[in-house]
């Protein structure tokens, strides 16, 4: 049997105890001598770095044989063909690469993972992430009574694995729905109830996702909601919160896009996240480089370890107030919203097909035929985001609605983040532009991160 380094949640743990924040990229290529090369960059990159092989559009769709075909043309794919591949030639990606220093996830972004896990099973891999919610809205076509079917089976296979003494881990994507304008309510919700099904399911090593939004002390209150409702509904399970640096549209300028970026490092410190999943300075413009992955590592560590020198916050350990920092609007509006979903059934699965059936979750501006799409969202003069309309969702006593976002003020509000990190450019800032992808070798444009499933 291919014996298995230090497990995921193990070593995310070792770094909290040491108050390291773990950082991670999000890249992946089809190539397989330029996989290991950037797993080799991003491994010396920071004290505490998880690896990722992120997996390419046809795979995630179950789409091998278009795969297939590039890989015979020489055509890059946008992320690595795992199940294309020969065990042999993925087990040489990682030989001498992956170890009890440096963990490796596989990122996806399928509704249809089965294949997926069972190829990083064989490898002696047992990390990934995902979700039946939230790799199948906003953007999949899969339909979500597949995409649940499909989830229980894949985490059947992982708990499975701690047969054979692995201690697989698993990742909700549910945090991160929409990238932005997602109120931060039903992000917590829907990271919660993913992580109670993956738990379900017999896996106990779990971590919970949030990405960055717009306000930062509503961030704050998310953060602390979110590590309230695991303590609850997660007392036997290894367990950790990873924040997401901003995922919707990206500051253009450097200055802004490392600001973004530190900034995300610091909420992680401040709220007891103990990953960070980072962005570049290219985001804005084109797919990075591994240079530039790596660059956006160092920048984010160093920021953390800056932050917590200054402040004595610990990464790992939320922070305590006179007052629990979790009794918040977030957390009341996320356990009302999972208080009504797992009335709805005793099978989670059902009550999660249920709940998007009644409307009781609806992601708002999301066009998948099994939301309900009822729901609005907009930004308030506070830079909090807030709902403008709830449709079914069980929220009228915990919240207040704001006013109805018009086409205009969606645009405005696309681009909130951007404009407000773009804004003030510092006098010791450069503004060089970043070199087109044209400019660059083919090998570097395949470089990705994920892409809706």
């Amino acid at each position: 049997m291919h014996r298995r380094p230090l497990s995921f949640g193990r070593f995310v743990a070792g770094a909290q105890a040491r108050g390291t924040l773990v950082v991670q990229p999000r890249m992946g290529f089809s190539d397989p001598a330029l996989m290991r090369a950037g797993l080799l960059a991003t491994k010396g990159a920071a004290d505490a770095v998880v690896g990722t092989m992120t997996i390419d559009s046809y795979t995630r769709v179950n789409d091998e044989a278009s795969a297939a075909r590039a890989l015979d043309s020489g055509v890059p794919l946008n992320g690595f063909p795992i199940t294309s591949y020969s065990p042999h030639t993925s087990r040489w990606v990682l030989d001498g690469v992956r170890d009890a220093g440096f963990p490796v996830q596989i990122r996806h972004g399928s509704a249809r993972p089965q294949r997926i896990v069972a190829a990083l099973a064989r490898l002696g891999l047992d990390a990934t992430e995902g979700g039946p919610v939230s790799y199948c809205l906003p953007y999949g076509r899969t339909p979500l009574l597949d995409s649940v079917r499909n989830w229980q089976e894949s985490c059947d296979v992982l708990a499975g694995l701690r047969a054979t003494g692995a201690e697989p881990h698993l990742e909700t994507f549910g945090g991160c729905m929409l990238g932005q304008l997602c109120p931060p309510g039903l992000l917590v919700a829907i990271s919660a109830l993913e992580a109670l099904f993956f738990h379900r399911a017999g896996l106990r090593s779990i971590s919970l996702s949030y990405a960055q939004q717009t306000n930062a002390a509503q961030d704050r209150d998310a953060m602390h909601a979110l590590h309230r409702l695991a303590g609850e509904f997660l007392p036997d399970t290894d367990w950790h919160i990873v924040l997401y640096t901003y995922m919707g549209l990206y500051p253009q300028t450097r200055h802004g896009s490392l600001e973004l970026l530190e900034r995300s490092a610091e909420l992680a410190v401040e709220t007891g996240a103990a990953r960070l999943i980072v962005k570049t300075a290219a985001e804005a413009h084109r797919i990075p480089t591994v240079a530039e992955n790596v660059e956006a590592l160092r920048v984010a560590a160093r920021a953390a370890a800056r932050h917590r020198a200054a402040t004595g916050a610990h990464p790992g350990l939320a922070a305590a107030a006179h007052t629990d920092p979790a009794d918040n609007a977030v957390y009341a509006e996320a356990r009302a919203l999972v208080d009504a979903v797992l009335n709805l059934d005793e099978d989670l699965g059902q009550a999660l097909l249920k709940a998007f059936a009644r409307g009781y979750l609806d992601v708002p501006y999301c066009l998948h035929p099994d939301n309900a799409g009822r729901t609005r969202s907009h930004i308030d003069g506070s830079g909090r985001l807030t709902w403008s309309e709830i449709g079914a969702m069980p929220l009228g006593p915990v919240r207040d609605r704001g006013r109805r976002l018009t086409a205009a003020g969606l645009f405005d509000a696309l681009s909130f983040v951007q404009r407000r990190h773009d804004r003030v450019i510092p006098q010791h800032a450069t503004r060089s532009p970043l070199p087109p992808a044209t400019r660059r070798p083919a090998a570097h444009r395949q470089h990705t991160q994920e892409v809706a499933p």
